[in-house]
């Protein structure tokens, strides 16, 4: 069984969940970030749970597993974020599972992170080698960190607008609202070294909520949206780096563990909707390492137009 977490440390004071269906993309993942929402849904009162995986479909399946254990109403949701025939295909799914409605919670998590390369810089010269080696070299090189950053803006982007427009027609035409919540980064304000796929999916995250807004128009009603900047969490992704200052140092004392963030999620939605509505929210922490402080603060992302002269 992949499925480790403590289920005790996702119970909460904070109802955020409770008598909610909810779908959360990119949750089957054992340790994610996405795990641990879902878990703090499914113990803290949601009607129903959509756990979403595309290729972790076994941590994926015993999670689902471990909260009927627990007498929870749960489904597995295997799709390609980024493939619009296969979501389309879930989409019958997830209603019959949630008793003929669409979700009221959307979460939309679902990212990869990338293995890291210097943005613009050529590769060091090697001794000994000869400019047709070196040519041959970069380009690989080059090809190599590029497909990883498209996978990267690929899962982000087109994923998150895919699950949008699916989910905000459906509660529209059946005039019934629901609740999109994007996952994004504080690296997407605050950009860190080597990860510019990753920077730049999580900054155009930034901008669904009012590209949402707009285009429904007198409908906006039925959805609304808001954007949430997490700060270094311990998953199987950032393990690596869990005791490395350098890599976090500079924005908090050490890394949040899962139930932490979750936690602290579900305080955030606990606010009423409107004042979450076209939101971008980021998560700060400070404290000591023993004694962690969570914050949310309200980012405004400000256009200004100066004519030239």
């Amino acid at each position: 069984m992949t499925f480790t977490a403590d289920l005790s440390k996702f119970k909460f004071p904070e109802q955020a969940f409770a008598g909610k269906r909810v779908l959360i993309t990119g949750s089957g993942k054992d340790g994610g970030i996405g795990q641990g929402l879902a878990l703090a849904a499914a113990v803290n009162g949601a009607e129903v749970v959509g756990v979403h995986f595309h290729s972790s479909y076994r941590d994926g399946f015993d999670m689902v597993d471990a909260m009927r254990a627990e007498g929870v109403k749960a489904f597995a949701m295997q799709a390609d974020v980024t493939n619009t025939r296969d979501l389309w295909a879930s989409r019958s799914y997830v209603i019959e599972q949630m008793g003929g409605k669409g979700p009221d919670i959307v979460i939309c998590n679902s990212g990869l992170t990338e293995a890291g390369y210097r943005f613009g810089r050529a590769l060091p010269e090697i001794d000994g080698e000869s400019r047709a080696e070196r040519r041959a070299r970069v380009r690989r090189d080059f090809i190599e960190k590029l497909a990883e950053s498209k996978m990267v803006m690929d899962t982000k982007i087109d994923g998150f607008v895919y699950m949008t427009h699916l989910w905000a027609g459906e509660a529209v035409y059946h005039n019934q609202p629901v609740q999109f919540v994007y996952i994004s980064s504080m690296q997407s304000i605050e950009p860190g070294v080597a990860v510019p796929g990753y920077v730049v999916a999580n900054w155009a995250v930034l901008r669904l909520p009012e590209v949402l807004r707009v285009n429904l128009g007198r409908s906006s009603d039925m959805a609304s949206a808001c954007c949430l900047m997490l700060p270094f969490i311990r998953t199987g992704m950032t393990e690596e780096y869990a005791d490395n200052p350098k890599v976090f140092g500079r924005w908090q004392p050490r890394m949040l563990e899962t139930y932490e963030a979750a936690q602290a999620v579900a305080r955030l939605l606990s606010r009423p909707r409107d004042e979450l509505n076209l939101g971008n929210f980021k998560l700060g922490v400070g404290g000591t390492a023993e004694d962690i402080a969570m914050e949310w603060s309200r980012i405004e992302l400000e256009v200004k137009e100066q004519a030239l002269s």
